[in-house]
Parts: structure tokens; C-alpha cells; sequence
């Protein structure tokens, strides 16, 4: 089959819209999802950055939502027309993968970043035929379809909105995931959350939910006023720093931080933030090394790496759809939808902050 698809050709090139062809159908434990939605992650643009490790040309796109038109097998627990959010992919037999901890499989960074599954892959090339990458996160869904393995796609209700579903399977997927799973965040705990950009606002908004106070600490205005209207209490990036605005405001200190920047200062900020044996939880990759500053370890505080929110999507994603028709998760408001067309604006806007979540729209329409 024959469709259109956003291929990066180069690291430092725009993407291109054009066609590709994908010459087999699912294999067993696959399915072929026609694409709604897909929102674009930052992961998605740091291909760039990536030093030549991760293969191009290639269709990007991990935050997909659409409906299944064809099975591969009949043990896929998938139907035709389940309506369904890719998330990543995993090989479901490491001692992590069967240990409910999926983030952290053994071939995770080979699965998702580097090549993905090879499995099949010669299928899969541009309009020409020659060979594109294999599945990026398991799905390449800045595309019309993408075809998956099964244990990616999360069956979700056909009522919800499903072309704005596709950030559920990552990014916003990984803010809440920090906060409900990481953390255990309850009624009357205090946090911290470093960035107010997609992961940071799904965090803001899962503290709410569960009833915590929740303080946000962003460098833009506009930022901190969507964090505000989220039920955070905003804080200003700037010099001398938040952390003594962020103790006044908890009463001493927050007994979880989480940063989404990878900014060392930032990260100190937030160690210094905490309260004795409080949590600090990074999701943003460093690039480089972190100089911690005197005490900020000090008194029991601990700081961890945390993957993908330490989610099992097919537990989480149901929760936050639940939660959002419960009112208490608006992921909605950080969206904003592009025809997969203007790709390389949606890339733009994302880059410069211009908007908080991209999704890209393959049949052109805008919300």
C-alpha cells in the first residue's frame, strides 16, 4: 500500500511530505493503524542532535492515535475499528518487561531510538523504493498509517476525541506517570514542577488530581499563567532562584521535585527545594555532566532518572481518559493541531515554545 508520510532525509534538513510504501501487510502479533492524530515530542526533534545514531531518512512520529484496520494474527486482543494510543515500544520477555516495567526493557533504546525492530523491515521504503529506517518507537506515525506490534496500542473508548489522543502514549503519558506511579503522589503532598512544557503541565495537572499543592517554575510568563490556571501556584525562573520562593510558598519545602529541563542550575534549584528525604525525579536527557552543588544531598534527599513515567501504558492511558472525562485532566488545552502538511511549522512553533503540544493532523483538519 501506497501513503503519505513526513520523512526526515537529513539531521539538519526539513522534513519532506510524500509518498511511501509499506509492501506487506501486518505480521503476526501486528496491527495496521490508520492514523488520527499524532503529537510531536520533543524526543521526535532531537533526532537531530543525534550524532548520526539514530538512522535516517525516517518517519518519525511516537505520539499516535488511530483506528486499527487490519490484525496480524489472532492473538493480538485487537479488532478492525478498535479505536487505539500507540505508545512505546518493548520487547515484552526481558526481566524488566515481565517485572511490569516496560520503560526500562533491555532493547528499549535499540527498540525505540536506534533501528528499531528488524523484524520485517525491508517493507517498509519511500515512494522510489529505496529502504527507509525501521519503525521509530515502534510506529513512525507522522505518517497516514503505521503499522505496530500489538503490545504498542492501547484500546481506548471510540467517544473520546481520538486525533487528540496520541500524547497520551508519551508525553503526557510521562509527566502524569512521574506523579502517580514514580512518586505516589497523594492528598496534601507538595511538588515541584521544573519546565511548565507538555510533560511539566501533565505533571501539574495529575498533582491536582491527586490533591496535592503543586508549585510550577518556568523562565515564560505565558507559561506559568497556563500552569496558574492549571491550579499550580506559579514561580518565576530568575535570579537568585525559586528555591527559597518555593519553601515559603510549601511551608519549608516540597517532598517531591520533578525536572523537565535538564538544566544543571535548575536541577540544583530543585534539590534545594526539597524537604529532608524528599524525591527529585529528571526525565529530561543531560548532555552533559551534572555538578551537583555542597548539600543539595544532604539530609536524605535522593535524585533518580525516570523513563516514560514508569508506566504500563495499558493501565495509565486509561486512567488519564477517565480522568479527562472526569474534568480533572485537560490535556486538551496544551494542544493544537497542524495538518501533517505544515510539519516543518508545527516543528517551529514547538522549538520556540510557541505552542506546548503539536499534533499533527494527516486528513488536514484543525482544532
Amino acid at each position: 500500500m501506497r501513503f503519505g508520510a513526513a520523512v526526515l532525509r537529513a539531521y539538519e534538513d526539513p522534513f519532506t511530505v510524500e509518498e511511501v510504501v509499506l509492501a506487506e501487510g501486518p505480521a503476526e502479533g501486528e496491527v495496521l493503524v490508520r492514523i488520527a492524530g499524532c503529537g510531536m515530542c520533543r524526543t521526535d526533534l532531537a533526532v537531530r542532535r543525534s550524532a548520526g545514531r539514530s538512522p535516517l531518512p525516517a518517519v518519525l512520529g511516537h505520539e499516535g492515535s488511530g483506528v486499527v484496520v487490519e490484525t496480524g494474527g489472532t492473538g493480538t486482543g485487537l479488532g478492525v475499528g478498535d479505536h487505539v494510543v500507540l505508545s512505546f515500544d518493548s520487547c515484552g520477555h526481558c526481566r524488566n518487561c515481565l517485572g511490569a516495567a516496560p520503560a526500562y526493557c533491555d532493547s528499549f533504546a535499540a527498540l525505540n531510538l536506534f533501528g528499531g525492530r528488524r523484524e520485517h523491515a525491508a517493507r517498509f521504503t519511500d515512494g522510489a523504493g529505496a529502504a527507509l529506517a525501521p519503525r521509530w518507537f515502534g510506529q513512525s506515525s507522522f505518517a497516514e498509517y503505521a503499522l505496530v506490534p500489538a503490545r504498542n496500542a492501547v484500546r481506548v473508548d471510540p467517544a473520546l476525541p481520538l486525533e487528540l489522543l496520541g500524547p497520551l502514549g508519551c508525553g503526557f503519558l510521562t509527566g502524569a506517570g512521574a506523579v502517580f506511579n514514580s512518586f505516589g503522589v497523594g492528598p496534601g503532598d507538595t511538588l515541584a514542577v521544573f519546565g511548565a512544557g507538555a510533560v511539566g503541565l501533565a505533571a501539574v495537572m495529575a498533582a491536582h488530581a491527586a490533591g496535592a499543592v503543586t508549585v510550577a517554575v518556568d523562565r515564560h510568563p505565558g507559561r506559568l499563567a497556563l500552569a496558574e490556571r492549571l491550579h499550580a501556584l506559579p514561580v518565576l525562573a530568575a535570579p537568585p532562584g525559586p528555591a527559597d520562593r518555593i519553601r515559603r510558598l510549601t511551608g519549608g519545602g516540597v517532598t517531591y521535585a520533578l525536572d523537565t529541563t535538564g538544566s544543571a542550575a535548575l536541577i540544583n534549584d530543585a534539590l534545594r527545594s526539597l524537604r529532608p528525604t524528599g524525591r527529585l525525579g529528571l526525565v529530561a536527557r543531560l548532555h552533559d555532566t551534572l555538578p551537583l552543588e555542597t548539600g543539595t544531598l544532604d539530609r536524605g534527599r535522593t535524585i533518580s532518572h525516570i523513563c516514560e513515567g514508569d508506566a504500563v501504558p495499558g493501565l495509565l492511558i486509561p486512567r488519564l481518559t477517565a480522568l479527562w472525562q472526569a474534568g480533572l485532566f485537560p490535556f486538551d488545552q496544551l494542544i493544537r493541531t497542524y495538518p501533517l502538511a505544515d510539519i516543518n511549522k508545527a516543528e517551529h512553533d514547538c522549538d520556540t515554545g510557541r505552542v506546548v503540544k503539536p499534533v499533527l493532523v494527516p486528513d488536514g483538519r484543525r482544532h
